[in-house]
């Protein structure tokens, strides 16, 4: 199962579904402190709820199967028990306690591993579309140490993840 939004009606605000074929989740990684490999993951589902341009809620949901460096035998590596551990920890969630006008705090769990952090979140626009719906975009860029969740990357990669997501959500 993709998608485990609870974005509560009781929250104040509009309710957003993600759009994930106008929305991205990033990353990059040092490698061998030489440079930096880059990915993405291609499957993600959540939701938003914000009013007055200030987010109350966010939750996403990524399939860590979905990794892509645009090589296979890194992504299978990535998939495998020295980094996601795919086949154990089917998704990496990020669900929001609170929100204000600077981001967003709340749960970050990535293999297996449940971790509070802030979120920057900046608002990036909204409008109607040509179908009759309505659409609101954010941008979040932040850096997660992967040894707190766990992670050795032997050496290969530093210890320092930085996401970059954008968030465009359909109401």
């Amino acid at each position: 199962m993709l998608l485990h939004v609870l974005l509560g009606t009781a929250l104040a605000g509009d309710t957003y579904k993600i759009d994930s074929a106008h929305s991205a989740v990033v990353f990059k990684a040092l490698h061998f402190g030489a440079g930096h490999t880059w990915g993405r993951f291609n499957e993600f589902e959540g939701g938003f709820v914000s009013e007055e341009k200030v987010l109350s809620s966010v939750e996403v949901t990524v399939q860590a199967e979905s990794v892509d460096t645009a090589i296979k035998k890194r992504d299978d590596h990535l998939r495998s028990p020295d980094y996601l551990n795919a086949g154990e920890f089917e998704t990496l969630s990020f669900t929001s306690t609170t929100c204000d006008v600077n981001g967003c705090t709340g749960d970050l769990s990535l293999h297996g591993v449940t971790k509070t952090v802030t979120v920057p979140m900046v608002y990036v626009g909204e409008g109607a579309d040509p179908w009759g719906g309505y659409r609101q975009g954010w941008d979040a860029s932040f850096t997660v140490k992967l040894s707190d969740y766990g992670i050795d990357g032997a050496g290969a990669v530093g210890d320092e993840l930085h996401l970059f997501v954008s968030l465009e959500g359909k109401k």
